[in-house]
């Protein structure tokens, strides 16, 4: 039987029902929920199942419509006493709503259940500690399955035992107890629970969400203790984190771990492209690493770390794409020898949550994969990256997982199915995000979210958080997340949870646009709260046009030749070109004052205008209360890097001294303002991934950065056919051109250069002056208005 669920079951009294559904002529229809403990329903004909009769109730309440906006406009049906009191009861069985006239039924729905199960339990699981606890030589082994009808664990070393029975509580929590002869033991919960979408019970085994280790492929949770000694490097453990105390002032260096070492011969070959790569102070990439720390770079911001499910964690079975030696630098067969082997190659950027808060594993060592092993090295980064002078950022992903349902690489959807994922109004899983959006409104979902940041915090040290897709998370996860860190002590946790930075990408798009859902954590809905959202208005104003034109070449901007520099495609006459200069430069100026919403300034028009007023898209430009509110960035791991796109961009013609010069403008925007700046790494060295605009799986090849600077990847062929074909026939006679390819000299210079603007940003203070009224008091542009030069 296929089943929809246009029923949503919203707190223990009241279910929404889709008004087509409900019917026009109420009064002549009846309305009953159905349940099966062993879900055996029937529909043929009539609905079979233990009936509890619905009272139509016209609309929702006001309170409801405002909880749930997105069902808004459903009707209310109440349930009797009878199904209030045993709602516990009949969500661990199938459930479905009828609608009837006289014996004719007219429709049968399948119900979502969110709503109800947060009333009856969010407030109970509030405070309880999920997945392994160690209490001394006690272990604890938590899972909450409020759906479940009965919870095992199965440990691997007794796969000739039935599992051991888990005892429920009415929080929903499962838990089994075990001691320390459990440690390092690898483990599974049996979970049997109806599965709505099947409409059949299942049985099955997996992993634990809270997992804390894992085995080599993550088929297995490990029981480790990261108290052990054997886990706790005396580095990490002894070196304290560098002290910011203007978050405003942070220089921030995005980078990813594989790409950090894999091509680096200073590395011994065992530790290229993992954790402990970082801990060769001698290694070129080190050393690179210190010139920069030297010059301003305060943070390194590492993408996805913890374990994923789209990369081979055993090193032994990674794939090296054959490609052609004599490949030249506009041919296609690199891009097709890496695509035979790109789920294989062991890169990825690693936006595919598996497990959220335990190390991913192909970044460790062979024989240090699995359990506390990957801890300890990925402590060993963080305590190296701190003895360097560097806060540590943990990318983190919380608004998607790779798979939902039964899928192998699904967890959350195989414990408590229909609660986790973010669903349509008729119950399919929501996918904007790319993948199976998850559901931080919804109280565990959230409780996992903080749980997880909180325990990367303590146990891991690190010093912040960049969101991923924020704007799909709510400001009150973002909130609780702020407030369940900023009770963490040096004394007690072993880190200043105050002094963590928070920041993230603030989009609004999605079922959740608009604040369709909650309130969002986006762009301007962030005011007061101290975390920080990119800012694409000094990107799309310093590049000109946006991330996803058709052509890039038609839009310039003030850091790719507008008006001064007019490429091949430039159409429109000098006067627009200087009139659409002002008004970009308008938004660089603004974002370089903190994008402060209430920042005033005189603007190209001649009128004095607030940050708010000034126009983005027809959105508010200015949207923060305090200058750490915003993220300002010319480049990151998504889209072009700086050089490729202004390859694009600028006139073919146009001098490679030229090319640095003006790649060192477009830096100096973010890096000279009052915000937190943000770079990618290698755009200090001209970055390039031969054109590519999104690398996600793009390998080695394209992503590579060469510490040595004898290479640069300009001209390493056309990048992946199925992102970037239909602009093949422009980047060809691009990438052949030699004269675009930067050599030693050049990426010399611009690293001189780029070095140059951090020291200037680090020994001016009044270039980062953390306070919104600071800026206000003392931060001006003389020579602006309609006659700027």
């Amino acid at each position: 039987m296929r089943t929809t669920f246009w029923a949503h079951w919203l707190n223990r009294s009241t279910i929404a029902l889709a008004r087509p559904l409900a019917g026009d002529d109420t009064a002549a229809l009846t309305y009953t929920l159905h349940w099966s403990y062993d879900g055996d329903i029937e529909v043929a004909g009539s609905v079979s199942g233990a009936p509890f009769p619905l009272t139509f109730d016209g609309d929702l309440s006001a309170e409801l419509q405002q909880r749930h906006p997105h069902v808004a406009d459903f009707v209310a049906l109440t349930l009797p006493d009878s199904a209030i009191v045993r709602a516990d009861q009949l969500l661990r069985g199938q459930i479905l709503v009828s609608v009837s006239h006289g014996s004719n039924v007219r429709a049968v729905t399948g119900v979502q259940i969110p709503g109800v199960v947060d009333d009856l339990y969010a407030e109970k699981l509030r405070d309880v500690k999920l997945g392994p606890v160690w209490d001394g030589d006690r272990l604890t082994l938590r899972v909450w399955a409020p759906t479940a009808r009965k919870v095992g664990l199965v440990l691997a070393d007794q796969l000739s035992i039935d599992p051991i029975p888990a005892e429920r509580t009415d929080d929903g929590v499962w838990t089994v107890r075990g001691d320390r002869s459990w440690e390092d033991a690898r483990y599974l919960w049996k979970v049997e629970c109806f599965i709505p979408r099947e409409s059949r019970f299942i049985d099955q085994e997996v992993t634990d969400p809270y997992s804390l280790g894992l085995d080599l492929r993550s088929k297995w949770s490990i029981a480790v203790d990261l108290q052990n000694r054997r886990w706790v490097p005396d580095q990490w453990a002894t070196t304290p984190s560098p002290i910011i105390t203007n978050q405003s002032s942070r220089a921030i260096w995005e980078l990813h771990v594989r790409d950090f070492s894999i091509h680096d011969p200073s590395v011994p070959e065992e530790q290229r492209g993992t954790y402990k790569a970082f801990t060769n102070p001698g290694s070129l990439g080190m050393r690179h690493l210190a010139e920069l720390v030297d010059a301003g770079i305060d943070t390194i911001h590492l993408l996805p770390t913890f374990d994923l499910a789209t990369v081979e964690a055993d090193r032994r079975l990674h794939s090296v794409p054959k490609i052609p030696a004599d490949a030249g630098p506009a041919s296609h067969l690199q891009q097709e020898a890496i695509s035979k082997v790109e789920d294989w190659d062991g890169f990825n950027w690693g936006y595919d949550p598996f497990h959220y808060s335990t190390p991913e594993g192909s970044y460790a060592t062979e024989g240090n994969q699995e359990g506390g092993a990957r801890s300890r090295e990925f402590r060993e980064m963080v305590g190296a990256l701190h003895a360097a002078g560097l806060h540590v950022v943990l990318d983190k992903v919380f608004n998607h997982t790779t798979e939902s349902g039964q899928n192998r690489k699904s967890v959350l959807d195989r414990i408590v199915p229909g609660y986790y994922h973010r669903l349509s109004p008729g119950g399919c899983v929501e996918t904007s995000t790319c993948c199976q959006n998850v559901a931080t409104e919804h109280a565990a979902a959230e409780k996992l979210m903080v749980d997880s940041v909180v325990m990367w915090a303590k146990q891991y040290h690190v010093d912040g958080f960049r969101f991923d897709l924020m704007g799909h998370h709510s400001r009150a996860n973002m909130e609780r997340i702020r407030a369940a860190l900023d009770e963490l002590t040096l004394e007690r946790d072993g880190v200043d949870g105050k002094a963590i930075y928070l920041y993230g990408e603030g989009w609004n798009f999605g079922e959740v646009a608009d604040n369709a859902r909650f309130y969002q954590a986006t762009q301007g809905q962030l005011d007061g709260t101290g975390i920080g959202c990119f800012n694409d208005r000094i990107r799309d104003a310093v590049h000109g046009g946006r991330p996803f034109d058709a052509d890039n070449r038609v839009n310039q901007g003030f850091g790719t030749g507008l008006f001064t520099d007019p490429n091949e495609v430039a159409a429109l006459s000098k006067r627009k070109q200087r009139t659409q200069l002002l008004q970009l430069t308008d938004l660089v100026r603004l974002s370089m004052a903190g994008n402060l919403r209430d920042f005033e300034f005189v603007t190209s028009d001649g009128t004095v205008k607030r940050g708010d007023e000034e126009s983005y898209g027809g959105e508010p430009a200015g949207y923060a209360t305090s200058p750490e509110e915003t993220v300002n960035y010319v480049d990151a791991h998504d889209n072009e890097t700086l050089y490729d796109l202004n390859v694009m961009k600028l006139p073919v013609g146009t001098s490679m001294a030229d090319r640095v010069r003006m790649n060192t403008v477009q830096l100096a925007t973010v890096t000279l303002g009052q915000a937190p700046s943000f770079w990618h790494a290698g755009t200090e060295i001209l970055r390039s991934k031969s054109l590519d605009r999104d690398s996600y799986d793009a390998g080695d090849h394209f992503n590579a950065l060469d510490w040595t600077l004898q290479r640069n990847t300009f001209g390493s062929g056309l990048p992946a056919k199925k992102r970037n074909e239909q602009h093949w026939p422009v980047m060809a006679p691009l990438l052949a051109n030699e004269a675009l390819r930067p050599d030693e000299a050049a990426m010399r210079t611009a690293k001189a250069m780029a070095l140059d603007l951090l020291r200037l940003r680090r020994s001016t203070p009044l270039l980062t002056l953390g306070s919104a009224q600071l800026i206000r008091d003392r931060v001006s542009f003389p020579g602006s208005g309609p006659d700027a030069v």
